[in-house]
């Protein structure tokens, strides 16, 4: 049986070091998506990206063998991505986790051609953690695209944008949520 292959999706700007999802990916030899461009995320390269990537990953015997972990910007990403690729059947699932909201006004302005967000039904199993106090998408917002993208609605309370400046360092709640959607019971 092909194991699972986690694909690590970080938003504008990458994620550091100190960040959940390098901590992941250093530990647990996860595959981060790298993009050419960090500061200026192009919409089209960006999805482009991950389809090369998707289509590169060896199939699974069911075929979908791919569980995404997106984060912010990388959550808009995955739901623009299934709304164009042909290529989706390959993924099993999705960790999204803080969703940018590219259509606040001050966003839409520094993350040009993002907006507006794909709202279509995810074409597969997803879950999206929101937290109660995200300068970067409010908490209503959040829940409002974790049903519009038929993902199970996770809410945090004050977790910020969770990333590393939330102090969750391995963030082993999000990594059982992780497990859930790759077909293992969390330890």
């Amino acid at each position: 049986m092909t194991p699972t292959t986690v694909l690590i999706l970080p938003g504008w700007q990458g994620s550091g070091p100190g960040h959940w999802q390098m901590r992941w990916a250093a530990q647990q030899g996860y595959t981060v998506v790298e993009q050419d461009d960090w500061l200026r995320p192009r919409r089209g390269d960006w999805l482009a990206r991950l389809d090369e990537v998707v289509i590169n990953t060896p199939l699974g015997i069911d075929g979908a063998n791919i569980v995404l972990v997106a984060h912010s910007l990388g959550c808009i990403q995955v739901a623009a991505w299934a709304a164009v690729s042909h290529h989706t059947a390959r993924v099993r699932g999705a960790l999204l986790v803080a969703p940018g909201d590219v259509e606040q006004a001050d966003l839409r302005e520094q993350i040009p051609g993002w907006a507006p967000i794909v709202r279509q039904r995810l074409p597969f199993a997803a879950t999206l953690v929101g937290s109660s106090n995200d300068p970067f998408c409010s908490h209503d917002r959040a829940r409002g695209l974790a049903l519009d993208w038929g993902a199970h609605w996770v809410s945090l309370v004050a977790a910020g944008h969770i990333n590393a400046d939330s102090g969750l360092g391995d963030w082993p709640e999000g990594h059982a949520l992780l497990e859930e959607l790759m077909g293992h019971t969390p330890a």
